[in-house]
């Protein structure tokens, strides 16, 4: 099957309201896309210049030094301790995972990929170019029979929803039934906010408590974009379930996707390190301490956000309303139509600004209700 015709790419929309964001006197303060803004560790950069000697073909899998060092993180950080590493699995970032997974599991017409209702695009993507269907529900018992593939995301993106053991649980049972392979997104998980989670881990799909050691047709997707302010490095992985993990591995060493050994080097002292991404989330904690109740008190609801990089917010308006009124004030936000067609009057807003223009978001929220 041919490719089929991809949607224009949502982000292009929002030019005319960046120009009008940045013609602002005070200069733009762009709370959109969400890119990290501060230095990438030193010991991070140490260990990617050290491995810059890299004459040989990366490897696909990863390094063994790589892969143990996921496998450790997990144990440490997601209370996941059973994996080996022929249960990991290095990507290049995690969008291009995402967005080509449906087909290096080989769906194609009349199957289905689940996905949130308020979605990261890429989710729906992945399906297109599979040329399988998307469907959005958070509901597990609204999957149809078709589902082959089922996308969580916890933290959510947009909207920094969690989901505890118990949905975690009914998700994996749901999918199990259908015969899906399910695959959950959680790049956001150390940084978890409000009620249980400012104190309890935010769990992951591999959990003992939710898969008892079956981990059949289970994945879980993490990035170091983020925690570890690794955007441009494109560092992630996936882990979970051997047999898929092998078939993803036969694919890719045909197509040559591999992550650059430099950068597997890069990982292996990202992931072994806890302090700078403790020291990482101090920094979105505080961004996030100033800027959500600036928002509550210039009339926004916020809704969920409990963990995440967002806050994923609504004045009762149509969304592309409140972006234009946010620009004519010199910030940008993402409208909640970029993230599916159930949250027509939400926006985004990410913590990756500097404190500087996190400061002089908040002072221009206080005239928010102004009229211009």
């Amino acid at each position: 099957m041919a490719l089929a015709q991809l949607p224009d790419y949502p982000w292009d929309l929002m030019v005319p309201y960046v120009e009008r964001a940045r013609a602002h006197d005070g200069g733009i303060v762009d709370l959109s896309i969400g890119s990290p803004v501060d230095p990438t560790p030193e010991l991070i950069r140490a260990a990617l210049a050290e491995a810059t000697d890299a004459h040989a073909y990366p490897q696909t899998i990863g390094t063994p030094a790589l892969r143990e060092a996921i496998v450790d993180w997990f144990a440490r950080r997601r209370g996941v301790d059973d994996l080996t590493p022929a249960n990991v699995l290095p990507t290049i970032g995690s969008k291009e995972l995402v967005a080509w997974l449906p087909f290096m599991l080989g769906l194609g017409e009349g199957d289905v990929v689940v996905q949130p209702r308020a979605a990261y695009p890429t989710y729906a993507i992945g399906a297109s170019i599979a040329g399988a269907t998307s469907f959005a529900s958070d509901d597990p018992a609204e999957w149809p029979d078709e589902t082959k593939l089922v996308w969580l995301n916890s933290p959510g993106n947009p909207d920094g929803r969690v989901l505890d053991v118990s949905e975690l649980r009914a998700a994996v049972a749901r999918a199990r039934e259908l015969g899906a392979v399910i695959a959950s997104d959680e790049c956001y998980a150390e940084l978890g906010w409000d009620g249980r989670w400012a104190d309890e881990r935010v769990p992951s799909i591999l959990d003992p408590r939710v898969i008892e050691g079956n981990r059949h047709n289970v994945l879980a997707v993490y990035s170091l974009s983020k925690q570890s302010n690794l955007a441009g490095y494109r560092a992630a992985f996936v882990a979970g379930c051997r047999t898929v993990i092998d078939k993803l591995v036969t694919v890719r060493k045909h197509a040559g996707l591999m992550l650059p050994a430099p950068l597997q080097a890069a990982m292996v002292a990202a992931l072994g390190d806890d302090a700078h991404v403790a020291a990482q989330r101090e920094l979105y904690r505080q961004r996030r301490a100033v800027l959500k109740p600036a928002l509550e008190a210039a009339g926004f609801r916020i809704d969920h956000s409990e963990a995440g990089l967002y806050l994923w917010v609504t004045e009762g308006r149509d969304a592309w309303e409140t972006v234009g009124r946010f620009a004519d004030r010199g910030i940008v936000v993402g409208p909640g139509v970029f993230y599916g067609d159930s949250y027509p009057q939400h926006v985004r807003l990410s913590l990756t600004a500097t404190d500087e223009r996190i400061a002089e978001a908040v002072v221009r929220l206080e005239k928010f209700g102004d009229s211009l």
